[in-house]
């Protein structure tokens, strides 16, 4: 077991110490149910002292020059590339991620704090023309203050970093509410790697709790004046909706329905690689996985037969087994959700290709055909190894069917001509594309975020600097204004 675990607690002003609730956090192995952790509660006293402590130091750190504040970014990259083995085996315990899941996670948060270290440089500012004679605009980018950052189970030490790293990097402070699920990962491991890196007290902060202890306390707190969330939509639109009231903006980043679609002149080994590893990476617990595959009916045939031949035979089990490619779900209320929603699929009439067991948190992949048209289920996020297949007849059907949902996160289409596969990607509402690739990508230097329900706002490079800045107008008049009176 990792030696993070040791340290689960809360992180406050610099400080490990332990929460004043009523009760515990338990961090289960989902694979083998081993006990991880123990951490008390915070309640809304910790986070009070979280976000006062963050709006403390934030001051000062708002004024160090941007060569001090990189030159710890590149103490926690570092940190982070010498302790790659022992996160891999965190994400591995904790969240019961497969082995390529967990080196891939590793890898891309190192690229994003890679990206935070340029970014402690990134312009301050610029100069705008005036209406008046003799007066200079200034238009200077600051820090927005304190950032309050809620992550996720699946991908917590990368979506965590995407936000802390860039953050720190612009001169504010923050404070980490983890996932319950994901506490030492998405919380614990990133607090210690900054801790090492000598970023100073109070900067980051993490504050392992529950909703049901503190309520909204969070997210309504005075101090912060952004709150990033990556989640479900249905806490998303919670979270908006709290702190819209208390004039906060936010950074949300919710589910997704994906669509990959694969056109009659697709290269349909390719699209198959791509559609596996689109639907099933990470037990399909990703937002932007592949829901639906859609498939021209003139290569269904082919598609379905080489699709489903290759979904059976992926390797269900023990994460730590390096032929693994579909460990647990996250819990065993997941796991029983997902069976369920298989077994009324297919009493609404749809075929299971392939039809998966579940074994305690372990659910083989499911590949569903058939369904009928208007099923809620092809309309809804599934978070977990369960494909749909669905045909269509022609590109304008194929854009029909991939808007046809409330959501509007990622996708794909695969084409053997690029410029059809651009055509084809302007037509779909969603914050993201991609042509002849998987519907599963993040890029430093690229916005990321979705539209329709699938959130508000956009991360990775100029859109985090937007984010995570304010812009403060500063004139100068060298001249004598002639004032009317």
């Amino acid at each position: 077991m990792s030696f993070f675990y040791e340290l689960a607690d809360q992180y406050i002003d610099g400080e490990w110490r332990t929460g004043t609730g009523s009760w515990d956090i338990i961090d289960f192995n989902p694979y083998n149910g081993e006990k991880l952790a123990a951490i008390t509660i915070a309640t809304a006293q910790e986070v009070d002292l979280a976000y006062r402590a963050a709006e403390r130091a934030q001051r000062s750190w708002a004024t160090t020059g941007p060569y001090e504040r990189r030159e710890v970014l590149e103490r926690a990259l570092r940190i982070t590339a010498e302790l790659h083995d022992d996160i891999v085996d965190a994400i591995i315990d904790e969240l019961g991620g497969t082995r390529v899941k967990a080196e891939h996670e590793v890898r891309v948060a190192q690229e994003f704090l890679r990206d935070a270290i340029h970014q402690a440089l990134r312009p301050p500012g610029s100069l705008l023309p005036a209406l008046a004679d003799g007066k200079e605009n200034r238009l200077y980018r600051l820090p927005v203050g304190v950032i309050g950052v809620i992550s996720p189970f699946n991908f917590p030490f990368l979506v965590a970093m995407k936000s802390v790293a860039p953050a720190l990097a612009l001169g504010n402070a923050v404070v980490v509410k983890p996932n319950q699920n994901a506490p030492v990962v998405g919380g614990v491991l990133i607090a210690k790697i900054f801790e090492d890196a000598g970023l100073p007290a109070g900067l980051l902060n993490i504050v392992i709790t529950d909703v049901a202890e503190i309520g909204d306390a969070f997210i309504e707190h005075p101090v912060p004046k952004v709150i990033s969330f990556a989640g479900s939509d249905r806490v998303g639109r919670h979270v908006g909706a709290v702190a819209a009231g208390h004039f906060k903006r936010t950074i949300l980043e919710l589910s997704g329905n994906s669509a990959l679609v694969v056109l009659e002149d697709a290269d349909i080994d390719y699209a198959v690689d791509a559609a596996v590893f689109s639907r099933f990476v990470y037990q399909g617990q990703v937002c932007m996985a592949a829901n639906r595959i859609l498939v021209d009916r003139r290569v269904e045939r082919e598609f379905t037969e080489k699709f489903t031949a290759r979904v059976a035979a992926l390797k269900t089990g023990d994460p730590r087994d390096p032929e693994t490619r579909i460990g647990p779900v996250i819990n065993t209320l997941q796991a029983d959700a997902l069976t369920t929603l298989v077994d009324q699929a297919i009493a609404e009439g749809a075929t299971a290709l392939v039809r998966g067991r579940t074994r305690g948190n372990l659910v083989e992949p499911t590949v569903l055909a058939g369904l009928p048209e208007g099923s809620p289920l092809l309309s809804q996020e599934i978070f977990g190894p369960v494909a749909l297949l669905v045909t269509f007849d022609g590109e304008d059907e194929a854009v029909r069917i991939a808007n046809d949902t409330p959501y509007g996160l990622s996708g794909a289409v695969h084409t053997r001509s690029a410029e059809r596969g651009v055509r084809f990607a302007r037509r779909v509402v969603s914050g993201m594309f991609h042509v002849n690739d998987s519907t599963v990508q993040d890029d430093p230097q690229v916005a990321f975020g979705g539209e329709k329900s699938s959130g508000i706002g956009r991360l990775n490079g100029e859109a985090t600097v937007e984010a995570f800045t304010t812009q403060r107008w500063i004139s100068i008049q060298h001249g004598r204004t002639a004032f009317p009176f």
